[in-house]
This record gives structure tokens, sequence and C-alpha cells, in this order.
């Protein structure tokens, strides 16, 4: 690796410095995200075993849970090893290119994840507007080209990212102040003129995010309007609670993501502020997904019930 007046040219390895500002309490910071990893891949773990093989839950809704268990896990994955390395074992070093790789599968699972939150809304609004046709519409084949779209959709815009970044050879710095490679604290560190990833971050965000909540906001105002169009309380009660586990995993997923976007392009917000609230935009709705939809469903409590039931007969 050359340097070039404290620049570096093509670099090899970059430094991931975990919360600037925080390094003498990393260590104990590890302990809560870990223990909100478990949870998330332990409660996903368990959707992938109940759904598949629970039949009641063979319905579309429960089919993009499953798929959303498995997008949860594999940002788990992206995330935390590396993570918990540099705040436990000070292993800040990673490899230039893997780091893009790392990039890539965060923000790629990120838009697979707001994407089939957008397939889930269509779901409720189609199960509640029109819901003589519920089955006819989404059928297994339709279920499966939304899917697709969905994860096609994520890795084609997303690919353009780490390819723009590999085209800028002059880096300030090889350091990144940030627990995980983002795309916006990589760009920064670029010594060439860069305002063709800045501007392609703004697309894909836009794209993606943008698109799938104003269509999420466009369903709801019309699943309210059907709704509030019942003349039995009991069936809107029903209609809602149909809703309410969709409308606070839509709500947290949306509220940290743009905060997390915006705080890093255009805010003022503190560094170690903003890289924790970031990360736990990551972690917990992972966590919380799980738990939100499991408490939600008599089927799936009642098979978690039995799974740690048998669990504990089989210890004794």
């Amino acid at each position: 690796m050359a340097s070039i007046n404290t620049s570096y040219l093509n670099p090899e390895t970059v430094i991931l410095i975990g919360i600037p500002g925080l390094e003498h309490v990393q260590f104990w910071i590890g302990f809560p995200f870990l223990a909100v990893c478990l949870v998330a891949l332990l409660g996903n773990i368990v959707l992938l075993i109940i759904i598949p093989t629970e039949h009641s839950l063979h319905q579309p809704m429960y089919i993009f849970l499953a798929v959303l268990a498995a997008t949860d896990i594999g940002l788990c994955a992206a995330i935390a090893p590396k993570m918990l390395a540099i705040f436990w074992f000070r292993s800040c070093s990673m490899a230039f290119d893997t780091c893009l790789a790392q990039l890539f599968f965060i923000h790629a699972l990120q838009c697979m994840e707001s994407g089939i939150l957008l397939a889930m809304a269509f779901d409720r609004y189609v199960a509640i507007c029109d819901p003589l046709r519920h089955t006819s519409i989404l059928t297994s084949s339709i279920l499966c080209r939304m899917i697709v779209i969905v994860a096609i959709r994520a890795t084609v815009l997303v690919g353009l990212l780490p390819i723009l970044i590999k085209r800028l050879h002059v880096f300030h710095s090889i350091v990144i102040a940030h627990s995980y490679c983002e795309h916006m604290a990589v760009v920064k560190l670029a010594a060439e003129d860069a305002q063709v990833n800045k501007a392609c971050g703004l697309f894909v965000g836009f794209t993606i995010l943008g698109f799938d909540m104003i269509f999420i906001l466009i369903s709801y105002i019309l699943i309210f309007q059907a709704v509030f169009h019942l003349r039995q309380k009991e069936a809107r009660l029903k209609a809602f609670n149909t809703c309410t586990a969709h409308i606070f995993v839509f709500l947290e997923f949306y509220i940290l993501a743009f905060f997390s976007f915006f705080s890093h392009r255009f805010g003022h917000v503190a560094p170690p502020t903003h890289i924790l609230l970031s990360t736990i935009y990551l972690l917990v709705p992972p966590a919380l997904n799980p738990i939100v939809y499991g408490v939600k469903n008599k089927v799936i409590r009642k098979r978690v019930a039995q799974i740690f039931l048998l669990s504990h007969i089989s210890h004794q």
C-alpha cells in the first residue's frame, strides 16, 4: 500500500474503530449487543422452523414473515461477528474488498427487508379490502415472483455502491469511524471527487426506502378507509388487530432507517450517538420482529411453547 502525501493509493486494508469517543467502554457495550443478536437469531430460527412445518401458517403473510426472518438472520451474521471482534478483541483491521462485501450485504439485506415489508402491506391491503379475491390474487407463483423481484431490486441497486467505490483510487485515510462498513462512512474517506457515489447513495435510498414507505403508507390509508366503513365494531377491531404487528414493525424500521440515513448526510448528530443508533437500527428490528409477530399469533405461540417444553422434558 503506497502513501502519497498522507493519502493512500488503492488501500488493501481499512481500520474500523468501532464507536468513536466510546472506545474505553466498547468492551461492555458489546454484551447488550450480543444479547440482542442472540435474541434475533433464536427468534428468527424458531420462525423458520415453525412456519414451514405448520400447515395453517402457509399463507402469504407468514411466507413473507419467513423470508423476513431469513433476511434478519443474514443481517445479524453480516454485522455482528466483526463488530464484536472490534469491541472485545480490538480486531479493527479488515481487507478493503471484505469491507465492500460487508457494505453490500448489509445494505442489500436492509433493502430486501424494506421490500418484504411492502409485500406484507400489500397482503394486508388485499386481505382487508378485497378478501374474496385474496387467495386468487396472491397465488404461490405471484408470491415467488414478488420475493424474487425484491431480491433482484436490492442486489442490482445496492450492487452499484461497491462498484462505484472501486473506481476511487486515492483515499485521505483508511480509518473508518464506525463499527461496520457503512456506505457513506467509506465514501467520506475518498480524496477524489465522490459526488457520483453520494448521488448514487441518495438515489438507491430514495428509490427503495422512499418508494416502499410511500406505498406502505398508501396501503394503510386505504386499509383504514375500508375498516372505518365496516358497520360492525367487532369486524373493525378484528381488522385493526391483523395490522397492528405490521404497523409496529413498519414504524420502528422506517423511523430508525431515515434517522440514520439523513443524520449521516445532512445532520450534526454527535458521532457516538449516530453510530450507536445506526447499529441499534440494524440489530433491534431483527430481534423485535419475531417477538411482535409471535405474540400476535396463537399458533406460533403454541408451537414455541411446545418446542421449549419438549426441550425442557428431554433435559430431565
